[in-house]
């Protein structure tokens, strides 16, 4: 994070820096172990994983979006997806341009199947209902 001025960096969300626990490993092992990577998508996961590997100690990074996409191979819009994907999980706090990877805390329950998520797929569950589907 050469080059940022210090007066910049601020921890975003002081209650939720990571802790690293159960042993040693960068990525926390109930990433995998709560669920968190079936709810997310490839962009997702990928997006996660290079902002812990880049991120201080309290989860900070400083990485713009032109070396992010660079680096990752993904086009601006789905870096972007990825990104507000992570934010709405909970799984990162942004403000441009400062990243933090946040604490884990437990997955939500997985979907029902056949369970609606949101108002969008409610309604198309209705009418799908409605077309004999």
């Amino acid at each position: 994070m050469a080059g940022i001025p210090d007066s910049r960096k601020r921890v975003l969300m002081p209650s939720r820096i990571r802790r690293i626990r159960d042993g040693f490993s960068w990525i926390d092992r109930r990433f995998l172990r709560d669920g968190w990577a079936e709810r997310l998508s490839r962009e997702e996961i990928l997006l996660y994983f290079f902002l812990v590997a880049v991120a201080d100690q309290h989860g900070l990074s400083f990485w713009g979006d032109a070396r992010v996409g660079g680096t990752l191979k993904l086009p601006l819009p789905e870096l972007v997806r990825a990104r507000d994907g992570l934010v709405r999980h909970g799984l990162v706090a942004y403000e441009r341009p400062l990243y933090q990877v946040l604490d884990l805390t437990p997955a939500p329950p997985a979907p029902r199947e056949g369970a609606a998520t949101s108002v969008g797929e409610i309604l198309r569950q209705i009418a799908a209902r409605g077309r004999g589907g």
